[in-house]
């Protein structure tokens, strides 16, 4: 059997994707039990940038990529499986994922967010809340992830804000 220590941390993009009033998008999973909720995020291809991913990864789970980046959270952060997991999620292949977390403001209209065009589908419901009642939600293992990630988000969220609301309206 393979030490987990040993195996590498799979390459993704996380997305904090926010609309103009400031809430933030989250989805349930729908292959997780017990209602486990998440921001979308997803593996790096590749050859590809963590911008291009981050785009692709939005698209691929909520079915649009009406939105921009309004920031990069600086470096990247790992997380390991829990151990009942390892050797089973992510094809066995990998620890855990390393991620580069954007900031995204979003530009459509609820109506263009699609959870079954993925198939299977990753969602099965969402909404936008205040980022705050993200943490009050079942994270599954990534509650530590989430409780630590979320001020610097919103943060680089709230910087960004004004002149993205302010360009995205003229």
């Amino acid at each position: 059997m393979t030490d987990p220590q040993t195996l590498p941390y799979r390459p993704n993009v996380g997305i904090a994707l926010f609309n103009r009033e400031g809430r933030l998008f989250i989805a349930r999973r729908a292959d997780l039990p017990g209602g486990v909720w998440q921001c979308p995020q997803g593996g790096i291809d590749q050859g590809e940038t963590p911008e291009v991913a981050a785009l692709r990864e939005m698209e691929e789970e909520i079915g649009t990529r009406n939105a921009c980046i309004l920031a990069e959270r600086e470096g990247w952060l790992s997380y390991d499986l829990p151990l009942t997991l390892m050797g089973k999620a992510l094809g066995g292949r990998f620890r855990g994922q390393t991620q580069k977390w954007f900031v995204m403001g979003y530009e459509g209209q609820d109506t263009d967010i699609r959870l079954d065009l993925h198939d299977p589908a990753e969602f099965d419901i969402w909404e936008w809340v205040e980022p705050n009642v993200l943490l009050e939600r079942n994270l599954g293992f990534k509650k530590a992830l989430y409780t630590d990630l979320l001020p610097e988000l919103t943060a680089l969220f709230q910087a960004a804000a004004r002149d993205w609301v302010r360009t995205s309206r003229a």
